[in-house]
């Protein structure tokens, strides 16, 4: 793994801990990580997704929520 795979891989991570409740893959995305790298990080069980329903406007859409595994919280401490 290069080493900028290996600094943007920690930088999402550590994002990733800063937000218990994780982010969205919208706002993943937005700070520039790939889905290739948010798959990397399911794949490799560091993350989970999920998908959830939310409001916008008065219409239901589904978002893409991930969050960090406590295992690689705690590790990151």
């Amino acid at each position: 793994m290069s080493d900028y795979v290996s600094a943007t891989r920690n930088r999402a991570l550590r994002l990733l801990a800063e937000h218990p409740n994780g982010c969205t893959g919208a706002v993943l995305l937005a700070h520039g990580f790939s889905l290739e790298l948010l798959n990397e990080l399911i794949g490799a069980g560091l993350a989970t997704a999920s998908t959830e329903s939310m409001m916008r406007g008065s219409k239901p859409v589904e978002v893409l929520r991930v969050k960090i595994t406590e295992a690689e919280r705690r590790a990151l401490q």
